[in-house]
């Protein structure tokens, strides 16, 4: 899948799960539930210890999966090398952007600010990761789209299946979703993450 491919596909199906796990194997069964449940969209974050071991094991999966927590080009370039499809920061940083440019790998860095986004922009990333997204509200995107009016922006963080509908509603091009299905892991294991994410993605039919 090429970079607008990926792109393309974030933007369709509109939920990226954000899985942070403590241990490959738990990583793992998170996305292997959130998959299950519908989200096609995975967001495999480098504070799991054991990184690569997640990805050898979802060789072949029929899903996009990036690397999240991404903080230098060494990482990013690692991710990639492991099968990364798309590069996720918490803000922005120029190396990033210009490694996952030489690969053609999209980068969605987190920006809080126009003067970040504008910055990110100009850098030839396509989705801006509002990050965290809890510290507004979705009329924020609105706002944003008065001077840039053609960012595309992907909320992520105090994203929940009660407010998701309204991001997207307010011009947000997908959402990124993590708490509710850690917490379904600890209370229920692969099934509960796997109902979890069902709730999710009845919210986009």
């Amino acid at each position: 899948m090429g970079k607008q491919e990926t792109i393309q596909h974030i933007k369709d199906t509109k939920l990226v799960a954000v899985i942070r796990g403590e241990s490959p194997e738990e990583a793992t069964s998170l996305i292997k539930g959130s998959v299950a449940g519908g989200i096609a969209s995975i967001e495999l974050t480098y504070t799991t210890p054991y990184v690569e071991d997640v990805f050898k094991a979802l060789r072949g999966e029929n899903i996009v999966i990036g690397a999240g927590t991404v903080l230098d080009p060494e990482t990013a370039r690692h991710a990639i090398l492991q099968g990364a499809q798309f590069i996720v920061s918490p803000s922005f940083n120029a190396d990033i952007a210009t490694l996952c440019n030489r690969y053609t790998i999209p980068y969605l860095p987190g920006c809080m600010s126009l003067k970040e986004m504008v910055t990110a922009l100009e850098s030839g990333c396509d989705i801006l990761k509002l990050f965290p997204a809890n510290n507004f509200t979705p009329k924020f995107i609105g706002a944003v789209k008065g001077p840039l009016p053609y960012a595309q922006i992907m909320p992520t963080g105090g994203i929940n299946a009660d407010n998701l509908e309204e991001w997207l509603q307010a011009g947000a091009v997908a959402v990124g979703i993590g708490s509710d299905l850690n917490r379904a892991y600890a209370a229920g294991g692969v099934e509960a993450v796997t109902e979890a994410a069902r709730v999710y993605s009845a919210k986009l039919q």
